[in-house]
């Protein structure tokens, strides 16, 4: 008999952070991954900052030994920014039994996390609500962001603002001041950041009453991360 073909090694490929509480809870997503997948070889990468780099992790996958793919690589990422459309996809570019899924977002499970985030942090209800990711040049990824800022409107039955740690307009300090101007008595922020890190500290000094704490940990990530792997693998 033909021994049967090991699953796709799975890479996890974050963006990489200085900040060492930024780099354990990627860890800790990445081992939680691992205890769901105990048959699957699952491996931590990252697209910049440090290493491990994700190319010499893609690298080093053994080459399929069957018709399907020889790895996955699922992005920590919650848009499909530069990252994933040029950074990944020259990661494996001469890898073509290695696939690269989408990003974590837009997803529902993800929004119903930044609702919970809200409800930890006794949001008061007359509050504004501005949703806060790291920001991207891409407009595709900035149009990721404004879909998870509507579903998160129509969630809490609110309008939401966007406003970005970084990068595209309006910085969040800008989002919390333009709504006071329009007369919200207070405002909270809406972290949409996985992890903690230099984006979330520029959060937390936006002079928002209340900024929540990133989407990580959560199991619902870990739910996403394993449906990005398993569709890539059926497909």
């Amino acid at each position: 008999m033909t021994p049967e073909a090991p699953a796709p090694v799975l890479v996890v490929c974050a963006h990489g952070t200085r900040d060492p509480r930024g780099r354990e809870t990627v860890t800790e997503l990445v081992r939680a991954v691992a205890a769901r997948l105990p048959e699957v070889d699952v491996r931590e990468a990252y697209v910049d900052v440090h290493g491990p780099e994700v190319a010499d992790v893609v690298a080093g996958i053994p080459p399929a030994g069957g018709g399907g793919p020889a790895g996955v690589v699922v992005p920590l990422l919650l848009a499909a920014g530069f990252h994933v459309r040029v950074d990944l996809a020259e990661a494996v570019a001469g890898r073509p039994d290695v696939v690269v899924t989408g990003a974590l977002g837009p997803d529902d499970r993800l929004v119903d996390v930044v609702r919970d985030r809200l409800a930890a942090a006794d949001a008061p209800r007359d509050a504004a609500v501005v949703l806060a990711p790291a920001g991207s040049s891409d407009e595709r990824a900035q149009a990721d962001s404004a879909d998870v800022a509507r579903r998160l409107g129509e969630r809490l039955g609110v309008p939401v603002r966007l406003a970005y740690a970084a990068g595209p307009r309006p910085p969040v300090a800008c989002g919390v001041t333009a709504a006071r101007i329009e007369g919200a008595p207070r405002v909270v922020v809406a972290s949409y950041l996985l992890a903690p890190g230099f984006f979330q500290r520029r959060l937390e000094s936006c002079g928002a009453e209340v900024v929540t704490g990133p989407l990580l940990p959560d199991d619902r990530v870990v739910d996403v991360v394993l449906d990005r792997y398993r569709a890539a693998t059926r497909t």
